[in-house]
């Protein structure tokens, strides 16, 4: 299936599971991208029920409604990036694998979602491997935080090395290129890193004390995806991305009794940054 040619224009389709706390997942995805000047469009993995306390109850969406969902807004809107998050089972890896593989012009920024904020599983571990397999080759990003590297290499990733070693085990697994995220690994500066066969990209900043880190994974992802589907070069998407969710960090509402969401409106706020 072809798509119609038209410019790049910041069309995102997002391909993940549903916040019902609006922190993370699509309606993280859905405020990143319309922030930064895209548009978004879904398709719903799973409704999820949750809140900063963490998730309570998980009901998967039918894999071929997925499909059906995806297939309809490409058919139709088209998109210019793909960002995957929450998948939840094989079945659904296969699925997304199927569509990025009937759509290969489109980017795909990959987030391979494992656990929850709060330490909910959000992928069984039989998928891990098919992530691996299916998903990895097909990424032109992959955002891993260092659980998720590790789990899908067997590599250590407790410092910035072993999330370069990791990083590039990765490369080969297929992925065009993998940013390497920093926030689990102990320092007062957190580093990510952007890795592709040509070289490093090295983004820092200084780490924020504070419990309102929900949705981080999938706002850094969305805003990748974003950049990229308006035709900013890889370095320059990610650089963006980095920004913007540090800025939300410092701008976060300060919701919810547990771990609370961004400040994803921050550019729109009149507001003094918050620690």
């Amino acid at each position: 299936m072809s798509l119609p040619e038209t410019p790049s224009r910041g069309r995102v389709l997002i391909i993940a599971g549903s916040d019902s706390g609006g922190g993370a997942g699509v309606q993280a995805d859905i405020k990143t991208i319309t922030m930064l000047g895209g548009y978004a469009a879904s398709a719903i993995t799973a409704v999820t029920v949750q809140n900063t306390l963490g998730v309570s109850g998980v009901y998967a969406i039918p894999p071929d409604v997925v499909s059906a969902q995806a297939r309809a807004v490409l058919d139709d809107i088209g998109a210019d990036a793909v960002k995957t998050g929450m998948l939840g089972d094989v079945a659904m890896v296969e699925t997304v694998a199927a569509l990025l593989a009937a759509f290969p012009r489109i980017p795909a920024v990959v987030d391979p979602v494992m656990v929850a904020k709060g330490g909910a599983s959000l992928l069984a571990q039989a998928a891990v491997d098919a992530v691996r397999r299916l998903l990895v080759p097909r990424a032109t990003l992959l955002t891993p935080n260092a659980p998720e590297a590790q789990a899908l290499t067997g590599l250590a990733a407790a410092t910035t090395d072993d999330l370069r070693r990791a990083g590039e085990a990765l490369l080969r697994g297929g992925a065009r290129a993998v940013l390497m995220k920093g926030g689990h690994v102990a320092g007062d500066r957190v580093t990510d890193i952007l890795m592709t066969a040509e070289g490093e990209t090295v983004f820092q900043a200084p780490r924020i004390d504070t419990v309102h880190t929900h949705g981080t994974g999938c706002t850094l992802a969305s805003a990748c995806a974003v950049g990229l589907a308006q035709g900013l070069r890889l370095p320059e998407a990610v650089g963006r991305a980095f920004d913007y969710v540090h800025k939300a960090m410092l701008h976060a509402p300060g919701l919810g009794g547990g771990h609370g969401p961004l400040g994803h409106g921050w550019p729109l706020m009149d507001l003094p940054a918050r620690r």
